[in-house]
């Protein structure tokens, strides 16, 4: 453990401080597939485009890729660099291959064939790519496949004029191939199309990452960095990141965190892939644009799989912010790593090509919390440091230390670099309103915010002076709901020295009748700097207001929760995720409760109002048919951040009941793990969940 740890510094301290060229040689990145006998390199920096994958589910048509590019070309993405449009699965004849052994467009959804819809995207500044599929056709299991046709589908498509091309391997696993081999084979055919024609090669094996199943090594998806960058410009490194309308911000992390684990294999020329952005697919606008934030410093394609015609003006803004996208093509194609512990707040750093560093303070939790880092830790030397936000434009001057008051589920994106001329305006933080106590009892670190009508709550605004020079009386204003009160606690300070901090407080009290749903309290921070007018931030939090509490003996099936998650698809009242089938286990079917896949929770409002919980907690018989991997997962009652039940790991054979005790509660967890081996065939019940209120 000790030397793999030794190792992992050393490479995070190579990839801070080695100069731009060594990351990767002009010859090691014309060596990959695609690349002309020029030496030219297809694409220096990670190529940028749409893909009709997450878009359309499916059966693209032409009408539907025609308008995408045109609105790519109207919207401006084109001009923001999202060159290619990308025609995945599902384009081919229910019999893809002709008796000639020419792969066929579907008819209904190409009536004029490929090579027109080609040259009509060609005609709009933009470029085209395609789907295949590295192993056989197999009618019944997948409905495309090369094998045996690597060099004809190879001319083929460049007959067609394609630009590039994506190669999937569901066929390939389906005929238990070797990723290695036939990916190889498939690079050499693109290389040697008898049109000499370059086309980028996407390489995508990412049904056999660990998450659903236990392949061999070297067939998964996390073993293609080792082979992939000598053949190809882009390789996938996970499972897809969600499903079509469902991309969820926990596999965003869980792809990001799969695609740094080999920074080393990147460079100009050839990229990790960690799948497609997603905008307006499940996540909201501030996850998607930590999943933009995340993509940009990791030096990945952007490619997004969103139906563009429908997006609307803040994703639109957020794909295509110039100061993100700069750093996302920056020529030195440097990957970010992470400095410091992993946890559920991080720092990750991307080397810039002339010397800054990309800094992401990210946020995996709940509550917004201020997050700080130094700058003598990504890397860089000397007293005065020039900070731009990437997404706000904000330019301030700090003394080396590098904060930023980050949301639940967000991520700041600073641009550093040493500072020089005149002093410029002092990096000042004015913190997000964070609910810290609510009816004197403190607020468990990390949970989202929760109120309830009546509730008196602290709520808390800290501010930061990262600047060298002090900054003078410092004000806080907290903005509520119409029927809320805000006092303000304790007196402000005069000044707010460099490297210091102070905490504005307020008594927030809700109305007996507050509604039910999400509120927004906003912080207005001000603050005089020498030789400026007063300067002001504003800063907001959405926090939650509670339903009403469950009164009587009831199912906590047939209540409204406050949130709940489901590994994959969402939590089902009185049904089997998944299957849509009664709750069964181990043979016994229960009338009511929840089905979710892990990782899951559930999150109740119970006012201290219930006294007792029973359920009975298992992995659903609908696991039966779907195969013998996976299928455990752990079960957890959490009464206001204590653990008052754990069932330990649960195999498809288990069943545990519970009878929890609620007295005092205020605020229940019910949460599901994936026992430390993925979620595959986690379909996992909270059967009965009957409570006394």
């Amino acid at each position: 453990m000790k030397r793999h740890l030794t190792a992992l510094l050393a490479l995070v301290a190579g990839l801070l401080a080695l100069p731009a060229p060594a990351y990767a040689s002009p010859a090691a990145a014309t060596a990959t597939a695609g690349t002309p006998a020029s030496g030219q390199v297809l694409s220096p920096t990670p190529y940028m485009g749409w893909n009709t994958y997450y878009a359309f589910g499916g059966d693209p048509t032409e009408a539907e890729i025609k308008s995408t590019a045109d609105f790519l070309v109207s919207s401006g993405l084109r001009d923001a660099g999202y060159q290619y449009v990308w025609i995945d699965g599902n384009w081919a004849a229910p019999t893809p291959r002709s008796a000639a052994g020419d792969l066929t467009p579907n008819p209904a959804q190409f009536p004029n064939g490929l090579k027109p819809l080609v040259d009509y995207i060609h005609s709009k500044g933009l470029k085209a790519g395609i789907y295949t599929d590295a192993g056989p056709y197999i009618p019944g299991k997948c409905g495309l496949g090369s094998h045996g046709y690597y060099q004809h589908d190879a001319d083929q498509f460049a007959a067609w004029k394609f630009d590039a091309v994506k190669v999937d391997y569901l066929c390939g696993i389906a005929a238990d191939l070797d990723p290695k081999t036939v990916y190889t084979e498939f690079a050499q055919a693109l290389r040697n199309n008898a049109s000499k024609r370059p086309m980028l090669f996407n390489l995508c094996n990412p049904v056999t990452s660990p998450e659903w199943g236990n392949y061999p090594e070297e067939q998964q998806s996390t073993y293609s960095w080792s082979y992939a960058p000598k053949i190809a410009q882009s390789w996938r490194t996970y499972t897809d990141v969600g499903f079509v309308d469902e991309i969820k911000f926990k596999d965003v992390l869980r792809n990001y965190d799969a695609n740094a684990r080999h920074p080393e294999a990147a460079g100009p020329g050839h990229f990790n892939d960690p799948d497609y952005l997603g905008p307006e697919h499940g996540m909201s606008d501030e996850e998607f644009r930590t999943q933009m934030t995340l993509w940009s410093v990791a030096a990945a394609p952007l490619i997004i799989g969103s139906d563009v015609t429908k997006l609307g003006k803040t994703s639109l803004s957020t794909l295509s912010d110039p100061d993100v996208l700069a750093i996302n093509q920056d020529p030195a194609v440097v990957q970010a790593v992470r400095v410091g512990p992993a946890g559920t707040t991080e720092t990750w750093v991307k080397r810039l090509a002339n010397g800054d560093r990309a800094v992401v303070l990210l946020n995996r939790g709940d509550s917004p919390a201020t997050l700080t880092t130094k700058a003598s830790s990504v890397g860089l030397t000397g007293d005065r440091f020039t900070l731009k936000n990437a997404w706000t434009n904000q330019v301030t001057e700090s003394a080396g230390t590098i904060s930023a008051a980050v949301p639940a589920h967000g991520a700041a994106l600073i641009r550093v670099g040493r500072a020089t001329g005149k002093p410029g305006v002092p990096h000042v933080v004015a913190g997000l309103p964070q609910v810290t106590q609510v009816g004197g009892d403190a607020v468990p670190a990390g949970t989202a915010p929760l109120v309830a009508g009546g509730d008196q709550a602290r709520v808390e605004v800290t501010v930061r002076n990262d600047g060298a020079q002090p900054v003078f009386t410092p004000r806080v204003g907290l903005a509520v709901p119409a029927g809320w009160s805000a006092s303000p606690i304790g007196n402000a300070p005069k000044l707010l020295d460099s490297n210091r901090s102070a905490t504005f407080a307020f008594t927030v009290t809700l109305p007996a009748g507050a509604a039910p749903g999400n509120v927004t309290l906003t912080a207005t921070t001000s603050y005089e700097v020498i030789g400026k007018k007063r300067l002001q931030q504003e800063t907001a939090t959405a926090i939650v207001v509670a339903p009403a509490a469950p009164d009587g003996d009831v199912a906590l099936s047939h209540h409204q929760w406050i949130s709940a998650t489901s590994g994959w698809m969402s939590p089902t009242v009185d049904l089997s995720v998944g299957g849509w089938s009664p709750i069964s286990m181990v043979g016994q079917v229960h009338p009511t409760g929840i089905g979710v896949a892990s990782p899951s929770t559930i999150r109740y409002y119970l006012g201290d109002q219930c006294s007792r919980l029973t359920t009975t907690v298992g992995i659903d018989d609908a696991v039966r048919n779907v195969g013998p991997e996976g299928g455990t997962s752990t079960f957890q009652v959490i009464g206001d951040g204590k653990v008052l039940f754990d069932s330990g790991v649960l195999t498809r054979d288990d069943t545990r009941e519970a009878d929890v005790d609620l007295t005092g509660v205020r605020v229940l967890d019910l949460v599901v793990g994936d026992a430390g081996d993925g979620g595959y065939n986690d379909r996992a019940n909270w059967a009965g969940l009957d409570a006394t209120c």
